[in-house]
């Protein structure tokens, strides 16, 4: 279990606090850090100036079990990164949401020994959602699917089916809703928004296949019903990137936007359109190398 103290996300500096709760996660008092130079390509990530707005955060968990924090800069890059302590690597899923402080805080959810911890960006406890978790081999925040006023969280469970938790304010759920069935034949799940300008939030999902697509929210809680048919975003070398997460608008125009790394560690950021036939296009290199360090992106 874990607890973060008053993080300083979105300021340009400051020391982030938090609080050992137990052993399984084991964090300390650690000062804002920029990354190794050749690590995570430092000359590329830029300082943020001041207050970001309702841009999100992007979490990496390296191999060791150490979390960091990339906060956006509201022009497509990130300031120096933030070390949130480690031993996370006893988490075996971890997501992002904004439900605190009117919905503007980030918190953390994770799930360790088939429990669901949720801890709020200036909260000073963490809670358990509920147990069962363990069944699924990931969690996403794509937003709010179904029409709640908070962020939902999709987990898939190791039986292949994906199911859809609205979010309360409280940081807990409403009884599950099945998304569907055979989202094990997807390698990569991720969306922070609506890729297809129709105001409801969709999910972006790869099939090990390589083929990237996009199933558009309906904005029902409707077992089975949750997306639509998918779309298939152009373009063939989506295989070639070991990861893609969605943290929502990196680039401040409204429009969510894709990061990919690259089997080279190279972090790459594809700019959302808006357009659900051709919802990404090639941005910008953030970093040259040092991101398959990385064992997670949330």
């Amino acid at each position: 279990m874990f607890t973060f103290f008053d993080r300083p996300l979105r300021k340009a500096a400051g020391v982030m606090a938090v609080l050992a709760v137990t052993a399984t996660i084991a964090l300390t008092t650690t000062a804002r850090t920029g990354p190794a130079e050749g690590t995570v390509g430092a000359p590329l990530l830029q300082q943020a100036a001041g207050e970001t707005g309702g841009l999100s955060p992007l979490f990496a968990r390296d191999r060791d079990g150490r979390l960091w924090d990339f906060e956006p800069t509201g022009t497509g890059g990130f300031a120096a990164r933030v070390d949130l302590g480690g031993g996370y690597a006893e988490a075996t899923a971890m997501a992002q949401a904004r439900i605190s402080r009117n919905g503007t805080g980030t918190d953390l959810y994770a799930v360790l020994d088939d429990r669901l911890y949720y801890t709020a960006e200036r909260g000073t406890d963490t809670r358990v959602v509920g147990s069962g978790w363990g069944a699924y081999d990931l969690i996403v925040s794509v937003g709010n699917m179904a029409g709640t006023t908070h962020p939902d969280l999709l987990g898939r469970g190791k039986d292949g089916q994906l199911w859809l938790h609205q979010g309360k304010a409280d940081g807990t759920f409403l009884p599950r809703i099945r998304v569907g069935t055979g989202w094990h034949g997807m390698d990569e799940l991720t969306g922070r928004g609506d890729f297809t300008g129709d105001g409801k939030a969709d999910l972006v999902a790869r099939s090990t296949t390589g083929v990237l697509s996009i199933y558009p929210g309906t904005g029902s809680a409707t077992a089975d019903a949750v997306v639509g048919a998918r779309i298939t975003v152009p373009g063939s070398g989506w295989k070639d990137y070991s990861a893609l997460v969605s943290v929502g608008d990196n680039t401040g125009d409204g429009k969510p936007d894709l990061l990919g790394v690259n089997r080279a560690g190279a972090l790459q950021l594809f700019k959302g359109t808006g357009e659900p036939t051709a919802p990404f296009v090639a941005y910008a290199r953030l970093a040259a190398s040092g991101w398959t360090s990385y064992n997670l992106l949330f």
